[in-house]
């Protein structure tokens, strides 16, 4: 299973996206800046929760972002 997480249901605001499906676990890592996704292994699902500063950190860069006006 993948599974892509979006804030604010925006395609253009990737969070990270999980890769739970095959026998190497991971999570895909957004940087706000480039929106370049880097993989990150997983060996337990718990080890989410030590990138918890990180995802904070992408939320944080994407609500500083202005948004464009829609016309």
């Amino acid at each position: 299973m993948d599974c892509g997480i979006l804030l604010d249901d925006n395609n253009r605001k990737p969070i990270c996206r999980l890769y739970l499906n095959g026998p190497k676990k991971a999570i895909g890592m957004f940087d706000a800046d480039d929106r370049k996704e880097q993989r990150v292994a997983l060996t337990d699902i718990e080890e989410i929760h030590m990138l918890a500063d990180r995802l904070r950190a992408t939320v944080e860069r994407y609500d500083k972002v202005p948004s464009p006006v829609a016309h």
